[in-house]
């Protein structure tokens, strides 16, 4: 369990790293969905999608920047049981690549209570070669990319059930091979039970966009300022509708991958996105998914698009919510929410 957990995690039950970025009391949570709801409303891409989604991408930064898009997104996921992939950002530290990195919990802790963890983490790991998947309660410790949208997801529907999955390093082609076999494992498990993609399970990806400034060593368009904003979201905007929305497509998800990682050297960077295997993999896994069961490609729909920088902060500091980096136009960090049907 790392040092800095703000509420320690405790036998069978996962606590919550962040308690500053993220709502750690119900008083602070139902704060934070009424006042995300009011707007201003993020930057909308004009499509308007229905909730029952097969999977959603979406932002995992502080809820001070980054809950409006949250509240455009996740609710749109209206599935009891949600496979959760997620950022693996210390996947150096921990020493790992080319697999799945489960929990073992039997539950999540969250303001709205516990979380259960869904029996059927159990089977896909069964049904997972050795070497494609592990458990580590300590990886998951160290990680809050997967909390802050688990939050979100509980508030919606108090019995959702969650497999939480983070994503370190690896090849687009092992990607490919874990997607194929989880995607089956996951699609003989539901059809032995009659479930639906959808209306019974979905898929939820967590992300941030482009990390732009000085310190995250990602200055194209300049040091920083309104241009450098400007050209960035342009950027991200590109790349959600050119690679993650449409049908999905292999090739697709190998265009998202090449464009922000080098695939020669994958923990080098190209565009400095910190879900670039977990949207890799997720994509991947949706549609090898959605193939195993016999249905059509999913279709991404780009829903909304912003930055910590060019949006009013949440006004909910009152309720013990803070930050956990700066945003300005030197340092921001775009939130990117794209809907699978």
């Amino acid at each position: 369990m790392p040092a800095q957990m703000g509420i320690p995690s405790s036998g069978d039950l996962r606590g919550q790293l962040d308690t500053v970025g993220f709502a750690s009391t119900p008083e602070a949570m139902a704060k934070v969905w009424e006042l995300a709801a009011q707007g201003p409303r993020p930057e909308s891409f004009g499509e308007k999608v229905e909730p029952g989604v097969l999977g959603v991408i979406g932002p995992h930064d502080d809820y001070i920047y980054a809950a409006r898009v949250y509240r455009e997104i996740f609710p749109l996921v209206t599935a009891k049981t949600v496979i959760m992939v997620g950022v693996f950002h210390r996947y150096r530290k921990y020493e790992e690549r080319d697999h799945l990195v489960f929990d073992a919990y039997r539950a999540w802790r969250s303001p709205d209570g516990e979380i259960a963890v869904s029996a059927l983490r159990e089977e896909l790991l069964a049904a997972m070669p050795r070497d494609m998947a592990v458990q580590d309660n300590a990886a998951h410790d160290s990680e809050h990319s997967l909390e802050a949208i688990a939050y979100f997801l509980k508030h919606a529907r108090r019995d959702v059930e969650i497999v939480p999955v983070i994503v370190p390093v690896a090849s687009f082609e092992r990607f490919s091979d874990m997607a194929s076999r989880l995607g089956a494992a996951l699609a003989a498990s539901m059809q032995k039970r009659g479930w639906k993609l959808g209306r019974d399970v979905a898929i939820v990806i967590s992300t941030d966009g482009v990390h732009y400034g000085e310190d995250f060593k990602y200055v194209p368009y300049g040091a920083g300022g309104v241009e450098a904003l400007r050209k960035a979201m342009d950027f991200d905007r590109k790349l959600l509708r050119d690679t993650l929305g449409g049908h999905f497509s292999p090739q697709g998800a190998r265009t998202f991958y090449s464009t922000v990682v080098d695939p020669a050297n994958p923990d080098q960077y190209r565009v400095p996105w910190c879900g670039r295997f977990s949207v890799t993999f997720g994509t991947l896994l949706l549609g090898e998914t959605s193939r195993a069961l016999g249905l059509a490609p999913p279709r991404g729909v780009p829903v909304a698009l912003s930055a910590s920088a060019d949006t009013p902060e949440l006004r909910v500091r009152d309720v013990g919510l803070g930050v956990t980096a700066p945003a300005n136009l030197y340092h921001f960090v775009s939130h990117p929410a794209v809907a699978f049907k």
